[in-house]
């Protein structure tokens, strides 16, 4: 079911936290589910979930993973440890960087030329706690990975997942999203423009950080609504997930040590670990199939989204925020790219 058939979530933060970390059994994917054959891009899979994320659909033998990383050099450490646990896969390092538009375009040329493509998964994002512009493009970081760069891969990546995926099965386009994009104030969500009232720099504190990380998610959500929307579940089904709090996942990784070992000490008594984490991955990009288009999957359940993204402001809020994405990404052919996955 897509999220935007549900009605506005009615749990406070607490009570969706409780929910997921201490009501919530984690369900591994059905012992049957076999990816032999397929191909899955993974970015951000060299730590953390996405990682943790790999390995699993390694077991459950995938022949083919393309491991989407910044670093080729941390990406190939990481494969190293994956191709000795699984040596009969077909395991790439592929270079992304998701603060330049070029190498985003670069990496979605190169997925196109693929023999397959079954899955993508975009999971690569980023939490700071200073303020920084990307000077590629002078946008604010957060924004610009956990939002802009991730709507421009997902598009170019959608005739890919359409055309390399076989007959009659619809590719898989998950995205990574987070609890804190259900709760953020969004408090410049009337900006016009808004897109360029994220790149104002302000003071920034721990709790500025966060929130502009929960803001980048309900960006995200938004993106996703729009997608399904627009796209035919019958070429490529589009949906999202929550993994869980889960310490230690790298996207605090720019955080100063004493913020670290605070998360640390809060979340270790009541995180997810990265196995049961992974098995959100699996329920999202796996098990779930064309009934899941346009759904924010958390707790194995679909779940709404952000209360704002159900009034008539806050529609407007995501029109204004899809015209000028599009806007921002006339170099790529955007446009052309969804035509091509669009609903009769």
């Amino acid at each position: 079911m897509a999220s935007a058939a549900l009605p506005p979530l009615s749990l406070t933060g607490f009570q969706t936290w409780v929910k997921s970390h201490i009501t919530t059994r984690p369900q591994p994917p059905p012992p049957t589910t076999d990816l032999s054959g397929q191909t899955c891009i993974i970015t951000g899979s060299n730590t953390g979930l996405g990682f943790e994320a790999a390995r699993l659909f390694l077991q459950l033998r995938l022949s083919h993973l393309i491991m989407a990383v910044r670093s080729l050099e941390k990406g190939e450490a990481a494969a190293e440890k994956l191709r000795k646990e699984s040596p009969e896969a077909k395991i790439e390092v592929w270079k992304l960087d998701m603060l330049s538009y070029d190498s985003i375009q670069d990496f979605a040329s190169r997925a196109g030329k693929l023999d397959r493509l079954d899955i993508a998964i975009l999971n690569a994002g980023i939490s700071n706690t200073t303020f920084n512009i990307n000077p590629s493009t002078g946008h604010e970081e957060i924004v610009q990975v956990n939002y802009l760069s991730t709507a421009l891969l997902a598009i170019l990546l959608l005739p890919t997942l359409k055309d390399k995926s076989p007959s009659g099965v619809p590719g898989k386009l998950t995205l990574v999203g987070s609890t804190l994009g259900l709760y953020s104030e969004f408090k410049n969500r009337d900006a016009d423009p808004l897109i360029p009232s994220f790149d104002i720099e302000t003071k920034w504190t721990f709790e500025t950080g966060l929130e502009r990380y929960g803001v980048s998610k309900t960006l995200l959500l938004m993106l996703l609504d729009k997608l399904s929307q627009l796209v035919d579940p019958d070429h490529v089904v589009i949906n999202a997930l929550e993994p869980g709090w889960v310490y230690s996942t790298g996207v605090q990784r720019n955080s100063p040590i004493v913020i670290k070992a605070m998360m640390g000490i809060i979340a270790l008594p009541f995180s997810r670990s990265a196995r049961h984490a992974s098995y959100m991955y699996a329920d999202a990009a796996l098990v779930q199939g064309r009934q899941s288009h346009g759904g924010f999957r958390m707790n194995w359940d679909t779940y709404p989204f952000h209360p704002m993204m159900y009034e008539a402001a806050g529609k407007k809020t995501a029109e204004r925020l899809w015209e000028e994405t599009l806007s921002e990404f006339t170099f790529a052919d955007v446009l052309g790219k969804l035509q091509a996955v669009a609903r009769n």
